[in-house]
C-alpha cells in the first residue's frame, strides 16, 4: 500500500479519515484547500505524489458547485504533480437527476459534469448509488459503481425482524428493481406505492400494489432523500394501509429545503441514511440513524489499487459481516 495516497476535499473529511483508518494508513495526504479574497478556490498538494496511485474523496453534495469545482481543481493539481493514476472517489454524485432531456431546451447536466471530471484529468471514478445507473456511460473512463444495499440490509438484520414481521415497500415504480434486490437478500413480501407526480418538486401517492401491509413493519428503500416529499407521501399511504411501523433507508441524505421537518412530522419511525453526505448538527433529529459506508469504499479502493475485482465484493458478501480482504 506504499504507493497509495488518499486525499480529501472539504465536503466530507470525516468519511475520508475513516477510509484511511480502515486501510490502516497513517493519515490522509497533506493538501491545502482555501479561497482567494475574491472567492476563487485554491489548492496545493503538500507532499510528493509523483508516480503514486492517488484517490481523491469528494462527494459533490451541497454546496454542489463549490464542492464540484474543488474536486476539479484537486484533480488538476494531482495531474500536474505527476501522479501515476487519479481516481475521483465521489460517494454522492451531484447533478445526477439531470440525466436526460425530459422536455425541450434543457441540458443533460450529468453528462456535462462527467465531461468536466474527465477533462480535468481523472483516470477513473468510484461512485456509490448513482441516481441513474446509465450515468456510468457518460464517462469516457472506467467507472466503479458501488451499492450501499449490503450496509443497509445489515442494519435491518441486526434489528431481529423475521420475514413474517415485515414487508419491503418500493416508494414508487422507479424503485421496484432496488426493492426486489432487498427482497432477495432479506426475504418478505413486496409492496409498491403507485406515485403520481404533480410537478418537478412535488408528488402525490395513490394506490398500493402487492403486500400484505396491514399489521406489518414496512421497510422502504430509496437511493436518496432530497426534499422528503416523495418518501413522506409514500409513508402516509402505507400507514393508512395499516402498517404497524415504518422504517426508511436511503443511501444519500441530501435533506434539503423542509426535508427534516417533513420527516419529523411524518408517520416514519426511523430514517436510516449513510455517511456519503455529512449530517450537520442542525439536521440531527431522533428519527435519524447514520451508518457508515467507509469500510465499503475502503475495500473498493484497496481492490482498485491492487487491480482486483470490485463486483466480486458483492458476490461474496452475505450482508452479515463487515467487508474484509
Amino acid at each position: 500500500m506504499r504507493e497509495l495516497k488518499i486525499f480529501s476535499g472539504r465536503a466530507n473529511p470525516q468519511l475520508a479519515a475513516e477510509i484511511c483508518a480502515y486501510l490502516k494508513l497513517p493519515s490522509l495526504g497533506r493538501i491545502y484547500l482555501g479561497k482567494f479574497p475574491d472567492g476563487e478556490n485554491f489548492c496545493k498538494v503538500e507532499e510528493d505524489i509523483r508516480g503514486r496511485d492517488v484517490f481523491l474523496v469528494q462527494p459533490t453534495c451541497p454546496p454542489v458547485n463549490d464542492n464540484l469545482m474543488e474536486l476539479l481543481i484537486m484533480i488538476d493539481s494531482c495531474k500536474r504533480a505527476s501522479a501515476a493514476r487519479i481516481t475521483a472517489v465521489i460517494p454522492y454524485f451531484g447533478y445526477a437527476r439531470q440525466d436526460r432531456k425530459d422536455e425541450g431546451r434543457v441540458p443533460i447536466t450529468a453528462k456535462l459534469v462527467a465531461n468536466l471530471i474527465t477533462r480535468a484529468g481523472a483516470d477513473r471514478v468510484l461512485a456509490m448509488d448513482l441516481h441513474a445507473p446509465q450515468i456510468q456511460g457518460f464517462f469516457d473512463l472506467p467507472v466503479d459503481h458501488l451499492y450501499a444495499a449490503p450496509v443497509l440490509n445489515r442494519y435491518f438484520r441486526d434489528q431481529g425482524l423475521t420475514e413474517s414481521d415485515f414487508v419491503i415497500v418500493s416508494p414508487d415504480e422507479g424503485s421496484i428493481k432496488r426493492a426486489m434486490q432487498h427482497v432477495q437478500r432479506l426475504g418478505g413480501p413486496l409492496a409498491i406505492v403507485d406515485k403520481r407526480r404533480d410537478g418537478p418538486t412535488s408528488t402525490r401517492s395513490a394506490n398500493i400494489i402487492g403486500g400484505p401491509v396491514e399489521g406489518r413493519v414496512a421497510l422502504m428503500f430509496d437511493d436518496m432523500i432530497s426534499t422528503g416529499s416523495s418518501i413522506c407521501g409514500a409513508a402516509e399511504q402505507i400507514k393508512r394501509a395499516g402498517a404497524r411501523e415504518i422504517h426508511v433507508a436511503a443511501t444519500h441524505g441530501v435533506l434539503c429545503a423542509d426535508a427534516v421537518r417533513r420527516l419529523q412530522e411524518s408517520p416514519i419511525d426511523t430514517v436510516v441514511i449513510t455517511d456519503t453526505i455529512p449530517l450537520p448538527p442542525e439536521k440531527k433529529i431522533p428519527k435519524l440513524r447514520v451508518v457508515s459506508v467507509a469500510p465499503l469504499l475502503a475495500e473498493a479502493i484497496k481492490r482498485i489499487h491492487h487491480h482486483q475485482s470490485i463486483s466480486q465484493m458483492f458476490v461474496e458478501s452475505d450482508d452479515r459481516a463487515p467487508y474484509r480482504s
